[in-house]
């Protein structure tokens, strides 16, 4: 048995206030501190945030609080 059965799930946002490549470091490791997120891939020319996590322990709610946090706004996003 897997240590790895949660339930994951891929959220996507829609970030807006990138100014430069940092920022994407900055919500990476903002959003990978919450609880059951497994990884965050922040795409700079696209303006999207991936993240798998298990939505039980951090909702989209969440990610979006995240991002706030290092400075940015999020949106949910359907693509």
């Amino acid at each position: 048995m897997s240590a790895d059965t949660a339930p994951t799930t891929r959220t996507v946002l829609r970030a807006e206030g990138f100014s430069c490549p940092s920022c994407v470091t900055k919500i990476e490791q903002q959003v990978g501190r919450l609880d059951g997120v497994s990884s965050v891939t922040v795409n700079f020319a696209s303006a999207r945030i991936e993240v798998d996590h298990d939505p039980a322990v951090s909702g989209t709610d969440d990610l979006v609080a995240a991002v706030a946090k290092a400075g940015y706004t999020a949106r949910p996003s359907a693509f």
